[in-house]
């Protein structure tokens, strides 16, 4: 299999959709932020849930997104290989808890950190692979 390199256009559609992914987290969270007082114990409850989370402009937003992931998406793996794809899009399992600590005002653990940390060194560890993959076909 031909093995397709990573253009500066292909980066860019990788790094606008971390940032969308993220975008897409924060507004389904926020789409959720009516219902958290809500104690889901039957079905009623559950119906007063979706009535919450559909009636966020958030949840919509997040909809928008999502179609506009999964066309970015396409047009990346139509690019480059899936395997060298993921890993390099995995950024916004970082991007996350940022957002979420600047945004939702959510507190980060010690241990949290060091999770994402080695997610960090993950992404590196495999894209430095897939280079070295790369490398060693020609």
């Amino acid at each position: 299999m031909f093995r397709k390199k990573i253009t500066f256009k292909i980066l860019l559609f990788l790094i606008l959709s971390d940032f969308l992914e993220t975008f897409l987290q924060f507004c389904f969270k926020k789409s959720t932020i009516n219902a958290e007082n809500l104690n889901i114990l039957n079905l009623f409850d559950v119906g007063l849930f979706v009535k919450s989370v559909v009636s966020s402009y958030f949840l919509w937003i997040a909809f928008a997104s999502a179609i506009l992931i999964f066309v970015i998406w396409s047009t990346i793996l139509s690019k480059i290989d899936l395997s060298v794809a993921v890993p390099v899009a995995s950024f916004s399992y970082i991007l996350v808890p940022f957002t979420s600590i600047v945004f939702l005002h959510e507190k980060i653990n010690a241990l949290r950190w060091t999770g994402i940390i080695f997610i960090l060194m993950g992404i590196i560890f495999t894209s430095l692979s897939s280079k070295e993959r790369v490398e060693h076909k020609k």
